[in-house]
């Protein structure tokens, strides 16, 4: 073989591979932030939900007018992409509250899969007052305390527990399933060490002035998971320097701060989506003015 046709070889060689290693990178991340990002395995991209799946899942119609009202601000597709969800997963959406995420997860999975929605026991009468941990940012004490009107009625609220029953009496979610835990202590023994993904939406600031102890439940979520499994928390942006001080005033967390903490526990930072960010926010309120989307911040790690 000549000097020029291996010379010729090599470049055609050179040219296919650059397309591949780019066709990998675009099926992996979505809209993620992809620096530093390992490229996935081609068994997992190949199983890795493709947009138009992800809009088939949220353009059901058996999903709930509530649930679409919500989709103009959380934008699951972007999510749900960014996430790298496949059929068969096992998820724990920790914080459920009414179930918005933990039934997208449910439906993301299939029904090989299962979508697990965590939420904190309630508080009884007589139940003992829970371990010393000193809550971390004031629970909004500009405002007045509220008056309760002698002949006003308590208002009874649905539970996360009663919402996820709810939603799971809908066939097309028969995966899903509710677990009353503490936020300590999320993940029931038996799913421990087999779940492929975890996810804290919005809520990881509100554990500060909640004083859970937040260094346990990181722990658990990493004992909860596979190795390669995901651990991904979005919340609402606070200022550099401001920690978790502002939790229960302006309802911010600064995101160097969390991923700080989440580190700690093994944790390895892989990827930042970039789809809910509002750089315009002036991030020193709690509802911005003039009035626009705050800025968030979504964050996926990875358990070695």
């Amino acid at each position: 073989m000549t000097t020029k046709s291996r010379s010729r070889i090599f470049t055609v060689f050179r040219a296919a591979l650059t397309v591949a290693t780019a066709a990998s990178f675009l099926n992996f991340g979505g809209c993620a932030n992809l620096k530093n990002e390992p490229v996935s395995s081609p068994s997992v991209a190949a199983n890795t939900l493709s947009a138009q799946r992800i809009a088939e899942i949220i353009s059901s119609p058996d999903r709930s007018a509530a649930d679409r009202s919500n989709d103009l601000r959380r934008k699951p597709d972007q999510m749900l992409l960014f996430l790298g969800i496949r059929p068969g997963m096992t998820a724990l959406d920790l914080s459920t509250g009414g179930g918005y995420t933990t039934e997208l997860l449910a439906r993301a999975v299939g029904p090989s899969g299962r979508a697990f929605g965590q939420s904190q026991p309630a508080r009884t009468a007589d139940a003992p007052p829970r371990p010393a941990v000193t809550p971390e940012g004031n629970a909004a004490p500009q405002l007045p305390a509220a008056q309760v009107l002698p002949s006003a009625q308590p208002v009874l609220r649905r539970t996360s527990a009663q919402a996820m029953a709810e939603r799971a009496s809908n066939p097309a979610v028969s995966n899903l399933f509710s677990v009353v835990r503490a936020f300590e202590d999320p993940v029931p023994p038996e799913l421990i060490g087999q779940l492929d993904l975890v996810t804290l939406m919005f809520n990881y600031h509100d554990l500060g002035h909640m004083g859970i102890d937040r260094t346990r439940m990181n722990a658990a979520a990493f004992a909860g998971l596979k190795s390669g499994g995901s651990y991904v928390i979005a919340d609402h942006a606070g200022r550099a320097g401001t920690g978790i001080s502002e939790a229960g005033t302006l309802h911010r967390i600064e995101e160097a701060f969390l991923q700080k903490e989440v580190e700690a526990a093994g944790f390895k930072l892989l990827a930042q989506g970039q789809f809910l960010r509002n750089p315009s926010d002036p991030r020193d309120k709690n509802t911005p003015e003039p009035a626009q989307p705050k800025d968030e911040f979504v964050l996926k790690f990875l358990k070695p």
